[in-house]
């Protein structure tokens, strides 16, 4: 067996936690899910996954180690995070808004310039990818759950599946419960003022980025 069953619970226990703890993943699925909808923050989602899915290989092949131990990478890594953050919070603080003419509708307000598909994808995989606290958490907690007895690859899929699977529920629980306040939402002042909530939350968490420190 490539891993016991009770590390493997324990560890989709883990993974639970981590998806529901509040952290730029969940404020960009509940951003997209309230300005698109859920189906389109569905590309997002996935944009999410990759760059999970990368981190938690990054840790698993101990590269992830070699970036913690190295202040200077961990520094750029942080930095490049930050600044990513950043940049994304003033976009979604100036994003213009439209109200539709249509009443009645979920859609009644909606932010103009839609990102496209591939342009989703790739602020969810950038927004995991650039974030040195999933490095951090990876290196220090992925290692209890593999045996290094048992094959590396196995696992490390096994570990990559179970994250993604609950992390996907997760996310579209946020996107969902964001985009059911789209009614609230309906004018033009409303919808600013989310874009600013979310943009200024961000922001915030690209600022937060600049203060992890390096494990021991």
């Amino acid at each position: 067996m490539t891993m016991a069953w009770e590390v493997w619970l324990a560890y989709a226990v883990a993974c639970v936690v981590i998806a529901v703890s509040p952290g730029s993943g969940a404020v960009l699925s509940m951003t997209h899910g309230l300005a698109y909808g859920v189906q389109r923050t569905t590309a997002t989602i996935v944009g999410l996954q990759i760059g999970l899915v990368i981190v938690l290989l990054i840790a698993g092949v101990g590269v992830g180690a070699v970036l913690v131990a190295s202040a200077t990478a961990f520094t750029v890594v942080k930095v490049v995070g930050a600044a990513y953050l950043f940049w994304l919070g003033f976009q979604q603080w100036r994003a213009p808004v439209v109200v539709a003419a249509t009443q009645g509708s979920e859609a009644a307000a909606i932010t103009s310039g839609v990102p496209s598909v591939r342009q989703r994808v790739v602020i969810g995989t950038m927004t995991n990818l650039t974030n040195p606290k999933g490095i951090v958490f990876m290196v220090a907690v992925l290692p209890q759950f593999i045996d290094p007895l048992k094959p590396l690859a196995l696992q490390l899929l096994i570990l990559a599946l179970t994250m993604s699977v609950v992390d996907i529920a997760v996310m579209h629980g946020y996107a969902f419960l964001a985009s059911r306040a789209q009614r609230w939402l309906a004018s033009a002042r409303a919808r600013r003022a989310q874009n600013r909530v979310f943009g200024g939350v961000l922001m915030a968490m690209g600022a937060s980025l600049l203060m992890v420190k390096r494990v021991a």
